[in-house]
């Protein structure tokens, strides 16, 4: 398979399912951004500033154990959840498909 589908939950609670490449090596972040997602990722994907937070709604049990960097810089946050994550750390893969997604931003 080279294509998954992600859902992105609006602020509106409205969810649109894109269409995602899994033979790009892009990170969830660089897709959302390429979707014209409000994502400010300050850092450039290298874990370090928490702008591409999302909170992830439905298949967190789906994406491999989040790191120990990441985790510390999610817990930074004044809107971490149970689900948080950084998208520049979720590759677009197959365990990514039909993964629902809310992009919480920087929590400022």
């Amino acid at each position: 398979m080279t294509d998954i589908k992600i859902n992105v939950q609006n602020p509106d609670g409205s969810i649109i399912t894109l269409e995602a490449p899994t033979d790009m090596g892009l990170s969830l972040m660089e897709f959302l951004k390429g979707n014209e997602y409000d994502i400010l990722a300050t850092c450039g994907g290298m874990a370090l500033c928490a702008t591409c937070h999302v909170q992830v709604i439905s298949g967190i049990e789906k994406l491999k154990e989040i790191s120990d960097d990441e985790f510390a810089m999610l817990d930074t946050l004044p809107n971490i959840t149970e689900t948080s994550r950084l998208s520049c750390q979720l590759k677009l893969a197959n365990e990514l498909d039909n993964i629902t997604v809310k992009i919480m931003g920087d929590g400022l």
